[in-house]
């Protein structure tokens, strides 16, 4: 029997354009996304690190610009007629990390210049806000076209000082203040989305944009970024034959132990299970169950919370929270259920509609371990 050719996994490439290019495997996301853009002008999505927030991002900004090219075969070329071109601005916010204030004013100014010489527009102004909401004016005026705005984890730069008094607000200011044209703007913008990993109560974005959509935990949305259990034993199924010969197990066996390890991610309730795609793609990759999203890193903002709330690994094993919960501002927690469920440490396990309450677990092997060893330390 000849031994099938499998495409190439897209393991670290964040830019749909370059995913298609090179003929990557690519979860077919398009329709979440026309019904995103049918749904609101100005939509949230909150989703761990590296849950594929960026791909999604990049996959707009290629829809947007009209791309068709890139969409062939995929569900929104079914669906799309017009193929209208928009000029986007993208930013992101990954690289605002570990600055005092007025380095991130700077990088600010940085992304800002970035997307001006673009389109060919020059700025002197010093204030960020007073730059964005020029650019955006001027883009409209210069192209004839409403705006597209993306923004890729908005909240990086508040993060890691969110358990610091002191950095915290002079940060979160600087940030409220950057997002604040965007509602002054309105007439001037064709769609804004925004992707984040918690919700900052404070910032302008969402105290005073009251018309954001947040589709963190609908339903509908609920495998917007990962991959779920139909797609992987459907889309990737030569994927897990190629797998479970390296590992000299049988098919059913090695979709049970990926399960285990990678599996288990409910951000809504009901949910299909969702993999941790970061891993997934990367065990598929080297044939082996290495703790891949957790060996990426653990976020300083984690350690220094539980920390603080002075928890324990058995703490987290099984956690209760109402619905009011999730909604929570991450700078004034009262319970660290938010943060860990936003940060994909622990995830939704059932739901009591009488109650209206949630109750949340550990996802699967890898966070179990790894936050056991993280934890220990500590």
């Amino acid at each position: 029997m000849e031994k099938k050719t499998l495409k190439r996994l897209p393991v670290g490439i964040q830019t749909f354009s370059e995913v298609i290019d090179l003929d990557c495997l690519y979860i077919d996301k398009t329709e979440y996304i026309w019904n995103m853009i049918h749904l609101s002008k100005y939509i949230f999505l909150s989703r761990p690190r590296r849950f594929g927030k960026s791909l999604l991002v990049s996959t707009l900004q290629a829809y947007f610009e009209g791309r068709k090219d890139l969409f062939k075969g995929l569900f929104i070329e079914t669906v799309e007629k017009e193929w209208t071109e928009y000029p986007v601005l993208r930013f992101s916010m990954a690289s605002g990390k570990h600055m005092e204030k007025d380095q991130l004013e700077r990088y600010l100014l940085d992304i800002l210049r970035e997307n001006e010489k673009r389109f060919g527009i020059t700025s002197d102004s010093k204030d960020p806000n007073v730059r964005l909401k020029n650019l955006i004016i001027n883009v409209y005026e210069k192209t004839g076209k409403k705006v597209v705005i993306l923004i890729d984890e908005y909240d990086a730069p508040l993060l890691d000082v969110v358990h610091e008094e002191k950095s915290l607000p002079m940060l979160r200011n600087v940030m409220r203040n950057f997002y604040s044209p965007l509602k002054d703007c309105d007439p001037y913008l064709q769609f804004v989305f925004l992707t984040g990993i918690t919700k900052f109560s404070q910032l302008s974005i969402f105290s005073e944009l009251n018309n954001l959509k947040n589709i963190s935990m609908r339903p509908d949305y609920a495998a917007v970024c990962g991959i779920t259990v139909e797609e992987i034993t459907t889309l990737m199924s030569d994927y897990i034959d190629d797998f479970a010969e390296h590992r000299r197990t049988t098919r059913d066996e090695a979709i049970a132990q990926l399960k285990n390890q990678y599996d288990g991610y409910h951000f809504t309730w009901p949910s299909p299970d969702i993999f941790n795609p970061y891993s997934l793609l990367n065990a598929f990759q080297d044939h082996a169950f290495t703790n891949y999203w957790f060996g990426s890193g653990t976020p300083t903002y984690l350690i220094e919370t539980l920390r603080k709330f002075d928890i324990v690994p058995t703490d987290i094993i099984s956690m209760e929270g109402g619905a009011d919960d999730f909604d929570a501002p991450t700078e004034g927690m009262t319970t660290i259920m938010p943060l860990l469920y936003q940060s994909g440490y622990v995830t939704i396990k059932d739901y009591d509609d009488s109650f209206n309450s949630y109750t949340l677990g550990i996802p699967n092997n890898e966070v179990r371990i790894g936050l056991t060893k993280a934890l220990v330390p500590v």
